[in-house]
């Protein structure tokens, strides 16, 4: 049984895998051809085969900027997920502190963090903090909110029953509301991930002298189309590398779950 799950949903990711790869095959045959088709010239919009050669040609170069940018994404994820848990849990069990700290939750989304990235210089300077923090605080939002949603969806039959047995809060939080929740964790946390990534580069858009944002906005100036759109295609190959190491773990974590949901065989 476990076998023919495990077969069954390694067959439905090739699917997925393979379907994903047609559509950014189309994508990008779609853009080599409009460019040709209607003369674009290379300063305006230069063809995917173009930006190919680009990101060879200048790879170290691409890879000198590509470190620093993911190492502000994964710390203000990181960061993001811990402090966003930890005001899940007070939200979920604390009456009193969500009702005092929701509208503080939502007037730091309503901020636009942008206006706020020159502030952030001045606090941390110009080093990775900056961008760190942005980045946390872009992304934190969708885990505070799913993860309390999850921690408050339990059915309260499996509570009451955990408590009847005598376990403590913290057995029914690890064994029965940390599972239960995981599910919503995981969602959030893709979500999460991709506004990490836009996070870090608003942070060095604002003040930066490295990174694949500073890369973006410096070749912006200079007219260097090819090495705009090269930085934004690594840019998004790494945001798309983290969106599926979450993915992954998520997939490793929750593969209980898949079993459970599984309709059972039948003749």
């Amino acid at each position: 049984m476990l076998r023919a799950v495990a077969e069954g949903f390694h067959a439905l990711a090739q699917r997925r895998t393979l379907g994903s790869l047609l559509v950014f095959l189309a994508f990008f045959l779609a853009w080599e051809g409009a460019v040709r088709l209607f003369h674009i010239r290379d300063f305006l919009l230069p063809t995917p085969s173009a930006i190919a050669v680009t990101m060879y040609q200048k790879r170290l170069y691409l890879l000198e900027h590509s470190v620093p940018t993911l190492v502000a994404i994964v710390l203000g994820f990181v960061l993001a997920a811990v402090t966003g848990f930890v005001i899940a849990v007070g939200v979920a069990y604390s009456r009193w502190l969500n009702e005092i700290s929701y509208p503080f939750l939502v007037t730091s989304q309503v901020i636009p963090k942008i206006a706020l990235a020159p502030l952030f210089l001045v606090w941390f300077g110009f080093g990775i903090t900056p961008k760190v923090v942005i980045a946390a605080l872009i992304a934190f939002f969708p885990i505070v909110i799913n993860t309390a949603k999850g921690l408050t969806s339990v059915e309260p039959e499996l509570v009451q029953f955990m408590r009847s047995l005598g376990a403590t809060w913290h057995e029914i939080f690890f064994k029965i509301s940390l599972p239960w929740a995981l599910p919503y964790i995981f969602a959030a946390f893709k979500i999460s991930m991709t506004l990490a990534v836009v996070g870090a580069v608003v942070g060095e858009f604002v003040g930066s002298d490295k990174g694949l944002g500073y890369l973006v906005m410096y070749h912006h100036i200079t007219f260097e189309t090819r090495l705009m759109f090269a930085g934004l295609m690594a840019l998004s190959i790494i945001g798309v590398a983290l969106f599926l190491l979450v993915v992954l773990a998520e997939h490793y974590l929750l593969s209980w779950q898949a079993s459970i949901e599984t309709p059972p065989e039948t003749m």
